[in-house]
């Protein structure tokens, strides 16, 4: 088995959706969340925060520097993600297929890194 993230890629220079929108979003999200556990795929999902509200923490000379906002100047940005632990690719992108029609969002699918390698 290996894990996978499933990465909803957010537009945020799009207007934020209508509430009744949201909710609707939501239960659609649910009922893939809950389709995972089910399967025994699931490991956890989240939700972020618009990238505005983000702080940077970065490593300078020794020491860091913070600062306000997203790491990348770009209007694509984390909206949320799933980590799922499946057999292979062809299940992880099973699964981002769901998400994706239920989100209604791009899905980044990448593999964790292999725990077995130093």
């Amino acid at each position: 088995m290996r894990q996978y993230l499933l990465a909803v890629q957010l537009d945020e220079s799009e207007r934020d959706a209508p509430a009744d929108e949201v909710r609707a979003m939501l239960a659609r999200t649910g009922k893939v969340t809950d389709e995972m556990k089910a399967a025994g795929s699931w490991v956890f999902v989240g939700g972020l925060e618009h990238s505005d509200v983000s702080t940077v923490v970065r490593p300078v000379g020794g020491t860091t520097t913070i600062t306000d906002g997203p790491f990348a100047e770009t209007k694509e940005q984390l909206g949320g993600f799933w980590v799922i632990q499946v057999e292979d690719l062809d299940q992880a992108l099973a699964w981002a297929e769901k998400c994706a029609l239920a989100c209604g969002q791009p899905i980044e699918v990448r593999p964790f890194g292999d725990p077995s390698l130093p």
